[in-house]
This record gives structure tokens, sequence and C-alpha cells, in this order.
């Protein structure tokens, strides 16, 4: 049977019969095709056995082709930002350091302009949805980064920010989730969901992601704030209440797995959730 050769994306994908060889030293299984890629221009190319249903699967192409060229060249960049993200994941909340204290400071001037803070240490951090007096006791979970991507929320997207906060938008339950805390929840959910802690990649979904930090340095902190949204979004349209929260988060996160995959979103920017951002 002749190869099939098919244009994606930028890449060639070449499909080789049962039995057929690509000039590789490699062996193909009974009922395996050999497939195989060439970035243009730029990479040499890679050989995948799949099955013949994956074969017919032409959704399965362009998530195969990310997982393979995305982690499969890790360039200087990639690397470099992928270890610093990696080293925020990884850095506690401390009460007592000056800079996390004035990342708090930050916050409130952010979520309450002109509005005076009493105290590091105050009733007024319920407004804002955190569970007590003093909100260090919630970044356990997730760490500084938490507290980071809430302030680079606040300032980046700020009018979709406040109307989180303020439940602005739809029928709202009568016992909603605190804001502040869901938050923290929803940046312990992407880690998990990028896995990035993680040797070898393990998932397509940090395939795709590597190459988006590569595009852009703040592609964590933009998919926080497009995850938020999604949330909120899931929320109105579950007409949930905060004992469901957990199922809402689930739901978000099937949701930005299900747009980070397609295959012309290749930004945050991209996925079609992004356009809820204002």
């Amino acid at each position: 049977m002749e190869n099939v050769k098919k244009e994606r994306g930028g890449m060639i994908v070449s499909m080789h019969a049962d039995g057929a060889t690509c000039g590789r030293p490699a062996w193909i299984g009974k009922r395996l095709t050999c497939v195989c890629f060439k970035r243009k221009g730029v990479y040499e190319g890679i050989c995948f056995n799949i099955t013949p249903k994956q074969a017919t699967n032409f959704s399965f192409f362009p998530n195969l082709c990310k997982f393979l060229v995305f982690d499969s060249f890790v360039s200087k960049l990639q690397e470099e930002r992928l270890n610093r993200l990696r080293h925020r994941m990884k850095v506690y909340f401390d009460g007592s350091r000056p800079d996390h204290q004035e990342a708090l400071r930050a916050l409130w001037s952010a979520t309450y302009p002109g509005k005076e803070l009493h105290g590091l240490i105050s009733d007024q951090w319920k407004e804002m949805g955190w569970q007590g007096r003093d909100p260090s006791t919630d970044f356990r979970g997730a760490g500084f980064i938490s507290l980071e991507n809430l302030l680079f929320f606040a300032k980046t997207f700020s009018t979709s920010f406040q109307c989180l906060l303020k439940k602005q938008g739809g029928n709202r339950s009568a016992w909603e989730y605190p804001f502040a805390v869901a938050g923290v929840n929803i940046t312990f959910m992407i880690m998990q969901m990028l896995d990035l802690d993680a040797l070898k990649p393990r998932t397509f979904i940090r395939s795709v992601f590597l190459q988006m930090l590569s595009e852009n340095e703040w592609a964590f902190d933009l998919l926080y704030c497009v995850a938020f949204v999604v949330m909120d979004k899931q929320w109105l349209e579950k007409n949930a209440t905060y004992m469901e929260f957990n199922e809402v988060l689930k739901s978000t996160r099937t949701q930005l797995e299900r747009e980070l995959l397609m295959d012309d979103v290749l930004r945050i920017e991209d996925m079609p959730s992004y356009t809820l951002l204002c």
C-alpha cells in the first residue's frame, strides 16, 4: 500500500501501512501503523506507532502532534520559564516575609481601591472571601503563587475580577462560594492539571501548555484568569451551591482541557473562554 502524506498545522504526517517501515530501525507490530511527523524546516522526523482505530480518528492527530513536538524539543527558553514557574509553585506563603506582606496589601488595594486596610489580620478580609481574619491560613494548599494569581487577575482584568468578587452576574445562589478561597482552589486545580512537577511528560495538556509558556511567560496566570471565569459560568449554569463547589471545579477542569486540546488553540488567548474576560 502506498504511503499517505497529510499536512496538519505546518507538520508533514506520513502514514505507512502494516508491515511497512519509514527507513528507521523500528519494529512494526501486528495491526499497527507507523506514523511519522516532521515539522517543516525545523525538526527531524519522529515516528510513532498507533492502532488502526487511532489512525482513522483524525481528531487524534492534532493532539498527538502537539504532544510529540512540544515536549520532544524543549527549547532553552521553555526550560528557563518552566523552571521559574516550578520555583513559584514551591514557594510557601510566609506571613513574616515583608514581600509576602506587601503582596497581601497590594491585593487589598487592587480589590478595594481607596479603602483603608486596618491590618494584615482583620475581619475585613472576610469581605473578600477568606475563611477568617488571617488570610495566610488559606494559602497552605497552593502557596504564594495563589496570591500572585489573585493579584494578577485583579490588575489585568479588573472588570471581570470585580464582577466575580461582587457576584454581579446571573442568578446567584443564596449560599455562594467564597471568592478568595475559590481562587486558591483554582490555582491548586491548575497545578494538578498541568502536572508540571513531573520529570517526563505524561499528558497532552502539559505538552500544549509548555508551548504556550514559550509564547508568554504569564501563560499560567492567564490560564488562571480563564479558569476563574469558566468556573463561575459553570456555577451559574448548574445553579450550584457551596456544597457542590468541588463538582463545579471538576467540570471546569474538563472544559479547560477540552479547549487546550483544540487544534487552533496555540496560546491562552486563543481559548474560546478567553473572550469571557474583560
